[in-house]
C-alpha cells in the first residue's frame, strides 16, 4: 500500500450493468474525499461522526468504569434475551441465501467481469480467510465449548453426564457427547461463514463488477439509488464502522485474556487486568507496523506464517491426542450435526433457554458485527472468483476445517474429562470455570506440554496481530468512502483506537462489556445483512453469466 490521496475506486469493467449508469458519477461526487487535519483523508461525515464517537466513547468508558460494568452486562441480557428469536432466523436466511447462490445460475457470475483471475493462490486466500475470521475464536473455544456443552449447558435439553455431585451418570454420556460437538459445530459452521459470504460477495459484485466503490453503501445502489450517496449510505458505513471496531475489539479481550492465562500458566506472569491492558497495548504496536506493511507485506505474511503453525498444533494435538478417535469423531461429528442442526436453528418452541440466549443468540450477534470487517477483507482478496466457487470456498471448505479443529481440541479434552476426574480441562470448566486457561489445561496432558503451550500463546499472539491490522485496514476503507491506500494517518488512528476501545471495555466491565457493546451493534446491522441478501439477487441477475 502507499499514501496516496489522489488515488480513486475501482474502474467499472467493461460491460458492466446499467445499475451504475450516470447516477454513479453523481455518487462520486457526493462522497469525495478531503485532506483534513493530520493528513487524514476524511469521508464527509463518516469519518468525523465515527472517529468522534469512538473518541468520546473510549475516554467516557474509562471515566466512569466503576458505573458502567453493570449497564453494559444488562445490555447484554435484554438484548439476547428478547432478540434471540430474530439473531436466529436472521442466520438462516443467510445460509439459505448462500446455499442458493451455489445451485442456481447465479452462482456462474465472476467477481471482477468474465475476464477476470484470481488474485492469490488458493492456499494464500484460505490463510487470509482463517486469519481473518476465526483465529483467536478457534484458540479460545475449541476445548471450552464442546467441554461446556456436553457438561453444562444442555442443549435441546439432553442431560448432562454428571449428577450434582460430579459422578458420571454412563447411560447419559454418549448422547451427552453427540450434542456437546453438534452444538460447537453449530456455532461455528454454516451459520457464521453464510454471514461473512452474505457482506463479501455483496462487497465483491458491486465494487468489482458495478464499479462502486469499496464500502458498505455501494451494496444498496440497487434498493436506494443514488441516495446511497447521502445520508442513507452515511448512516450505513456509520454503522459497519461500530460494529466493526467493537466485534473486533471483543475478540482482541478474549485474545488478551487467554494469552495472559497462557504466560501465567507457562511462566507465572500474573494473570491481571494490568497486564492483559499492557498486552493490548504492545500487541496493537505489532500490529500497527503490520498496517503500515500493508495487505500483501503485512497481513498475507503474518496468516500464512499463522497458517502454518496452526496447522501443525492441529497435527500435534490429532497424533498425541486419541488418534482414531479424533479421525472417527470428524465423521461422527459432522453426522451429529447434520441430524441436529435444524432443531438447533429453531427460533422458538425450545426449552434450553441458556444455551439459545447465552450462546447462540450472542454468537450470531457477534459473527454479524464482525462481518463488515471480515467480509470487507475476503472482498478485497477474492476477485476473479466465480460466485460458485467463492460461496462453496467461504462456505463449505472453512466450515469443514472448524469441524476437524474442534473436533481435535474438544474430542481430546472431552475424553480426558471423562477418564480422569481430576483432569486439568475438568477444573477449568466445570469444577472452577477458566475458560482462558482451557487449551492449556488440555495441552498439559499431553506430551511437550511446555512447548506446545508456547506455541499456543504465539498463535493467539498472531492471530491477534492479523484481526487487528486487517480491521485497520477495513474500517479505514469505509471512512475513506471506499479507497484501499487511503494516507498513513488514517491507518495508525484506526489501528490504535481498536486497542484503546479494548482497554477501556475491559476496564469498564470486562468480558461482560465486550460481549455487550458487540450484540449491541450486532442487532442493526443485522437488518443492514438482511437487506444486502435482496441486492445481492438483483446485482446477480443484471450480470452476464
Amino acid at each position: 500500500m502507499n499514501d496516496d490521496t489522489d488515488s480513486q475506486a475501482i474502474p467499472a469493467p467493461e460491460g458492466a450493468a446499467d445499475i451504475i449508469a450516470t447516477d454513479y458519477e453523481i455518487g462520486q461526487d457526493n462522497i469525495t474525499t478531503s485532506i483534513g487535519p493530520f493528513g487524514l483523508d476524511i469521508h464527509n461525515p463518516v469519518f468525523a461522526i465515527s472517529g468522534l464517537s469512538i473518541v468520546a466513547f473510549t475516554f467516557l468508558t474509562l471515566a466512569f468504569q466503576d458505573s458502567v460494568g453493570p449497564i453494559f452486562n444488562d445490555l447484554r441480557s435484554w438484548l439476547t434475551g428478547s432478540l434471540d428469536w430474530f439473531f436466529l432466523a436472521s442466520a438462516n436466511i443467510f445460509v439459505l441465501v448462500c446455499l442458493a447462490l451455489i445451485v442456481t445460475p447465479l452462482g456462474s457470475v465472476r467477481l471482477g467481469g468474465k475476464e477476470a483471475t484470481p488474485d492469490y493462490s488458493y492456499f494464500g486466500w484460505f490463510a487470509m480467510l482463517f486469519a481473518a475470521g476465526m483465529g483467536i475464536g478457534l484458540m479460545f473455544f475449541g476445548v471450552l465449548e464442546p467441554v461446556y456443552h456436553m457438561a453444562i449447558s444442555e442443549p435441546l435439553g439432553v442431560p448432562a453426564p454428571f449428577d450434582e455431585s460430579g459422578n458420571l451418570i454412563p447411560e447419559n454420556v454418549d448422547a451427552a457427547v453427540a450434542m456437546g460437538m453438534a452444538a460447537t459445530i453449530f456455532h461455528w459452521g454454516l451459520h457464521p461463514w453464510a454471514i461473512y459470504a452474505v457482506v463479501a460477495l455483496a462487497l465483491a459484485l458491486f465494487s468489482f463488477n458495478k464499479g462502486l466503490p469499496l464500502t458498505m453503501r455501494s451494496i444498496f445502489y440497487p434498493i436506494f439509488g443514488e441516495k446511497v450517496w447521502g445520508w442513507v449510505g452515511h448512516v450505513i458505513d456509520i454503522l459497519a464502522v461500530f460494529a466493526t471496531l467493537f466485534g473486533l475489539a471483543t475478540s482482541l479481550g478474549f485474545g488478551a485474556q487467554q494469552a495472559n492465562a497462557g504466560l501465567d500458566f507457562v511462566f507465572g506472569i500474573p494473570n491481571s487486568v494490568n497486564m492483559q491492558v499492557f498486552l493490548i497495548i504492545g500487541i496493537t504496536a505489532v500490529a500497527l507496523v503490520s498496517v503500515l506493511r500493508g495487505l500483501d507485506g503485512g497481513v498475507k505474511v503474518l496468516s500464512e506464517i499463522n497458517m502454518a503453525i496452526a496447522a501443525l498444533l492441529l497435527l500435534f494435538v490429532v497424533f498425541a491426542g486419541p488418534t482414531g478417535a479424533i479421525i472417527g469423531g470428524f465423521f461422527t461429528n459432522l453426522g451429529e450435526y447434520a441430524r441436529e442442526v435444524v432443531p438447533l436453528s429453531m427460533p422458538f418452541g425450545r426449552d434450553d433457554d441458556g444455551f439459545r440466549q447465552g450462546w447462540t443468540s450472542f454468537y450470531w450477534a457477534w459473527w454479524i458485527s464482525w462481518s463488515p470487517f471480515v467480509g470487507m477483507f475476503i472482498a478485497r482478496v477474492s476477485r476473479g472468483r466465480s460466485v460458485r466457487e467463492f460461496v462453496v470456498c467461504v462456505l463449505l471448505i472453512p466450515s469443514a476445517v472448524s469441524v476437524f479443529w474442534m473436533t481435535a481440541f474438544g474430542g481430546t479434552a472431552i475424553e480426558q474429562v471423562l477418564t480422569n476426574p481430576e483432569s486439568a480441562v475438568r477444573t477449568y470448566v466445570i469444577d472452577s470455570y477458566v475458560p482462558e486457561l482451557s487449551l492449556f489445561g488440555m495441552l498439559s496432558e499431553l506430551p511437550m506440554a511446555s512447548v506446545t503451550s508456547v506455541i499456543g500463546i504465539v498463535l493467539v499472539i498472531v492471530f491477534f496481530v492479523t484481526s487487528s491490522d486487517s480491521g485497520s485496514l477495513v474500517i479505514d476503507t469505509i471512512t475513506a468512502g471506499g479507497k484501499v491506500d487511503a494516507p498513513v494517518p488514517q491507518r495508525v488512528f484506526w489501528c490504535t483506537f481498536e486497542g484503546l476501545v479494548a482497554i477501556a471495555l475491559l476496564l469498564g466491565g470486562g468480558l461482560g462489556a465486550l460481549q455487550a457493546m458487540a450484540v449491541s451493534t450486532g442487532f442493526p446491522f443485522t437488518v443492514v445483512l438482511l437487506l444486502a441478501c435482496w441486492a445481492i439477487v438483483k446485482g446477480l441477475a443484471s450480470e452476464p453469466r
